[in-house]
């Protein structure tokens, strides 16, 4: 497997992720909303497999989590919360081959305005067996 390249907008910052990454994840959750102004499709790798250049901004969005996203143009890049893997925004990988949505979390959460459609799990909060996938090479 080769590495997946990523970068915000500007291409500012960028990034590279070693090895295999989890399947991706739908949020749902106000968080989420209120950071991209939909719900949040992301993927996830062991911290010390994402390699990162240019200058990534954080915000301590909870005790638990931050988010990281490019200072210059805004993009939502990361969110780091516990466990050992760093998400990565789905939408900011340059090529997300191989990557399949498996499901939906925080789905009580969801906003008035879309409808979330398919038969991929649904759950209406977290959920660990989903978040903590084996990775897909």
């Amino acid at each position: 497997m080769t590495d997946r390249k990523g970068s915000c907008l500007c291409g500012a910052v960028r990034f590279t992720v070693a090895g295999p990454m989890r399947p991706v994840v739908a949020c749902h959750c106000g968080q989420c909303r209120k950071a991209t102004g939909n719900y949040v499709a992301a993927t996830s790798a062991p911290r010390d497999a994402v390699a990162v250049t240019g200058d990534v901004t954080w915000f301590r969005s909870s005790e638990s989590a931050r988010r990281g996203f490019c200072g210059l143009c805004g993009s939502n890049l990361f969110c780091d919360g516990p466990g050992a893997n760093l998400s990565v925004m789905a939408g900011a990988l340059d090529d997300a081959a191989g990557l399949r949505l498996a499901g939906h979390i925080f789905c009580a959460d969801k906003g008035a305005w879309y409808d979330i459609d398919g038969d991929l799990p649904r759950y209406p909060r977290s959920d660990d067996d989903m978040t903590t996938q084996v990775p897909v090479p």
